[in-house]
């Protein structure tokens, strides 16, 4: 053989060789950030977790989901906040940081508008494929509803009966919610703002000694701990979503695309599922735990009325009136 020859037979060896060799580029895995407030080991924390595996499994390794857990991320209006500037793919969302993303959703946990989760999914189905528009518009997809629970309102060293116990007690307001502010001023009670990791802190210093939650995040987040009575009225009903900044999904290929949208749907459908569940058990060990305020009806009236002063106050600025009105509509109020 002739060194012409030689040499033509080792160039294309290197040429078959380089063709067959995957550059890191083309085999990284694509790593979606997703944020939530809930820690690690906790109902929501196992689904979560559930998930990032079966993604990993469904596309081989060659899509991840990266889960910031204990507002590792920040709070959720922070959380939202780094999705618009890409430093975050999405989040697990609850009621503020949902209005922040696309304002009327904020209007779910409005006072008073559900007593049960029957009324709740009725209204938001129907609202569904305006808030999904919404968030789209806004540069969010909502990839599936995950509920958290049905919120009463807690205390410490005293019973929370009327508007008027409030007067004298150091009230929570999440800071990022916008209808704290308004419903502390109607009913007229002073409120202590406070981010959600801050809150067990304040509760433990005596700087919050009432606040209004889910007995499933009063468990989780060990905020039980330092109050003692539970009014047995619920106020409000915690919602949830996993929500995705737009321009990372679609930035994805499409079969990547349609699994993290497929399995995130289905994942937020095991939350609802499962903290449903979670938080009524959690209710039925408070209720062993803490002394339950049974109101009478003429208390539970009192509120209602109160409730409906806030959500129409509510329509006057935070929430537009007509959706506050299509919402009375849904829920029969």
């Amino acid at each position: 053989m002739t060194r012409r020859g030689l040499f033509v037979i080792v160039a294309l060896g290197v040429s078959l060789l380089a063709g067959l060799t995957i550059s890191p580029a083309a085999s990284a895995a694509e790593v979606i950030s997703i944020g939530t407030l809930a820690p690690r080991k906790s109902p929501m924390g196992h689904v979560l977790h559930a998930w990032t595996k079966a993604i990993k499994k469904k596309s081989r390794g060659q899509l991840k989901v990266k889960v910031y857990y204990n507002a590792a991320q920040g709070d959720e209006n922070a959380m939202v906040a780094k999705m618009r500037s890409a430093q975050l793919d999405g989040a697990f969302l609850t009621s503020p940081g949902l209005a922040s993303v696309y304002n009327p959703m904020g209007a779910l946990e409005m006072p008073g508008l559900f007593q049960n989760w029957t009324s709740m999914h009725k209204a938001r189905k129907a609202m569904s494929k305006e808030f999904k528009a919404g968030a789209t518009k806004a540069g969010f997809i909502i990839g599936g509803w995950g509920d958290v629970g049905l919120a009463r309102t807690m205390s410490k060293g005293k019973a929370i009966r009327t508007g008027t116990d409030l007067k004298t007690m150091k009230v929570y307001r999440w800071k990022d919610d916008p209808i704290g502010p308004v419903m502390a001023s109607v009913i007229g009670y002073p409120s202590v703002p406070s981010s959600v990791p801050g809150l067990l802190p304040a509760l433990s210093s005596g700087r919050i000694n009432v606040a209004t939650l889910s007995s499933y995040e009063a468990l989780v987040y060990q905020w039980w701990t330092h109050l003692d009575h539970v009014t047995d009225l619920v106020v409000s009903i915690r919602v949830g979503a996993i929500v995705f900044a737009k321009p990372r999904v679609d930035a994805l290929s499409s079969r990547h695309r349609s699994l993290l949208l497929k399995t995130g749907n289905k994942a937020a459908k095991m939350l609802s599922k499962r903290l449903r569940r979670e938080d009524e058990k959690a209710y039925k060990m408070l209720k062993k735990r803490m002394t339950v305020v049974q109101l009478s009806s003429k208390e539970r009236n009192a509120w209602h009325r109160s409730f409906k002063q806030v959500r129409d106050k509510l329509g006057q600025g935070v929430f537009a009136k007509s959706l506050v009105a299509k919402l009375k509509k849904l829920t029969k109020h």
